[in-house]
């Protein structure tokens, strides 16, 4: 009587086919730098007032720095003054979001208080401005 079953001295040489998996390893990369939300910094390093009610801001916000030499500064770009307005008006076109200020702690105050000024006369609903959570000492 013969036995049935498999044969011990019949190896296969086993394959394994990577090409379904390197195909959804690329969708599901495609699919998080499709998804991915991208801020935008200011591109200056700046040293923010201190503040106790200070809270954590929007991520997605037009972000504009006033360094303490007066320069304006947004995207890596020293933006004028006047192209402020035209700045914001073009953002908030394509997708309206708060602008956040990052003033440095020695900006002059009068310099600051033009620049909210036209983030608002540019469109702006929300003109938010940055400070540290810890209190001055």
């Amino acid at each position: 009587m013969k036995r049935r079953g498999y044969n011990l001295r019949e190896e296969r040489p086993v394959d394994i086919n990577l090409s379904p998996l390197i195909d959804v390893v690329f969708l599901l990369l495609i699919f998080f730098l499709v998804t991915a939300v991208f801020v935008q910094e200011t591109g200056v390093d700046i040293e923010t007032p201190r503040a106790l009610s200070a809270r954590d801001a929007d991520r997605l916000s037009l972000q504009i720095a006033l360094t303490r030499d007066g320069r304006i500064v947004s995207a890596g770009r020293d933006i004028p003054m006047n192209s402020v307005r035209a700045l914001v008006r073009q953002r908030m076109r394509t997708r309206p979001v708060p602008v956040l200020i990052q003033a440095d702690a020695d900006a002059r105050t009068g310099l600051l208080v033009e620049l909210y000024d036209e983030c608002k006369r540019g469109g702006a609903e929300q003109v938010l401005i940055s400070a540290s959570r810890e209190a001055r000492p």
